[in-house]
């Protein structure tokens, strides 16, 4: 209202006027207001002489009057001191196949967000330099109910698991629109290789900051092989959205412990705010599926075993024969075992084998169950999950 006042004033202040006095008005003198013409003038300076010269600029009482105030009193929003972030990271597999195989990915949640957040790397605890500048919040949260497994490949209708949110919005999706990738989350335990990517299509708020995900894809991109019987209530659910980003990693680095700091970009990694991490990462991108419908059946005393070959690369299109190898040779991995002694070993480079009885004498299995084991090799990464089948003997 001052500031408007002073604009009025100087706008009127650049009329002015210059007249004489006569004897008649010898009260008048600085200060006094006159009127000439239709508008008012302030006398600011009188000069004694043969006659009163009079020197004014032009005022008007419109300019004095209390304006009226446009909204209420000004909001001021308290002072919040931004606290540490709080970081994950997943080393997750292929999820659209253009990722880095061997790269973990890496968010960050904080409340307030202090803007982007960057993450310095080291291979010791010196020497930092900047990795990767997270530009969102990760959207990150706890389970309250227990998540027990399901089948992959088939929808899990079961019980809505409540998840609580500190931030973010979820929405639902049609089924359409989740078999093209929307609605993808990862629940896991927190650590960096242990996490099971699942899609969802029903996003209901219940209750504040406290959604149940309902019509689960369960242990998509291979990560079947790893899902437990039961993921506990207090596990942590990741939405793979842009607030989650690869970091850069050199392939020669993969299961190597390398030193993090995580923390406002505009801060620097040795300022207080930075959270300090050591992690070694094993490079899930580049983990081999676990087999699928592993079989057994005797033949002539002899017990053949069948199994079906899976693919990280390019495995959901139908116009192929087979889906590709995905690796450099085919080759699985078999154990048989009995209460948890080892009865045979074998590498095989088909997805059949044939356990002899000749084999059977010699491995000497006492009577009951014995488990057989089927993981995929990788020249790169090793045994992939196994495919697990009971026998009885």
């Amino acid at each position: 209202a001052t500031a408007t006042r002073w604009l009025a004033e100087a706008r009127l202040a650049r009329d002015g006027a210059r007249f004489a006095l006569p004897p008649s008005l010898a009260a008048l003198g600085a200060g006094d207001v006159v009127a000439l013409r239709g508008n008012r003038y302030r006398i600011d300076r009188l000069e004694q002489g043969d006659v009163r010269l009079a020197e004014a600029v032009r005022v008007d009482p419109a300019a004095y009057r209390a304006a009226r105030q446009a909204g209420g009193p000004r909001q001021w929003t308290p002072f919040v001191a931004q606290g540490p972030v709080w970081p994950l990271f997943l080393d997750l597999p292929l999820l659209s196949g253009s990722e880095v195989p061997h790269a973990p990915h890496v968010g960050a949640a904080a409340r307030p967000w202090p803007g982007p957040v960057a993450v310095w790397s080291s291979p010791a605890e010196d020497g930092f330099t900047l990795n990767r500048t997270l530009g969102a919040p990760m959207v990150v949260g706890v389970t309250e109910t227990a998540l027990a497994s399901a089948p992959a490949g088939r929808w899990d209708r079961g019980p809505a698991v409540l998840v609580r949110f500190e931030s973010g919005v979820l929405s639902s999706s049609a089924a359409a629109a989740v078999l093209a990738g929307a609605n993808l989350a990862a629940i896991g335990d927190g650590s960096a290789a242990n996490w099971e990517v699942f899609q969802f299509t029903d996003a209901t708020l219940v209750a504040p900051n406290l959604w149940a995900l309902g019509g689960r894809l369960r242990g998509q991109a291979g990560s079947d092989g790893v899902m437990p019987a039961v993921w506990p209530a207090g596990s942590y659910v990741v939405l793979l959205d842009a607030g989650v980003a690869q970091i850069d990693l050199p392939e020669a680095a993969r299961g190597l412990l390398r030193h993090f700091r995580i923390g406002p970009a505009s801060r620097g990694y040795d300022n207080p705010a930075a959270v300090a991490r050591a992690e070694a990462f094993d490079g899930i991108g580049l983990r081999p599926y676990r087999p699928a419908h592993l079989r057994a059946r005797a033949v002539a005393g002899d017990m053949q075993f069948g199994w079906i070959r899976r693919s990280r690369i390019d495995g959901d299109s139908w116009q192929s024969l087979e889906v590709p190898l995905g690796e450099e040779t085919e080759a699985y991995l078999l154990r048989l075992s009995q209460d948890g002694n080892l009865l045979r070993e074998v590498t095989v480079n088909s997805p059949n084998w044939v356990w002899t009885a000749a084999m059977r004498a010699s491995d000497a299995p006492a009577p009951g169950e014995v488990v057989a084991e089927v993981a995929q090799l990788s020249q790169r990464f090793g045994p992939g999950p196994a495919a697990r089948l009971v026998l009885t003997v």
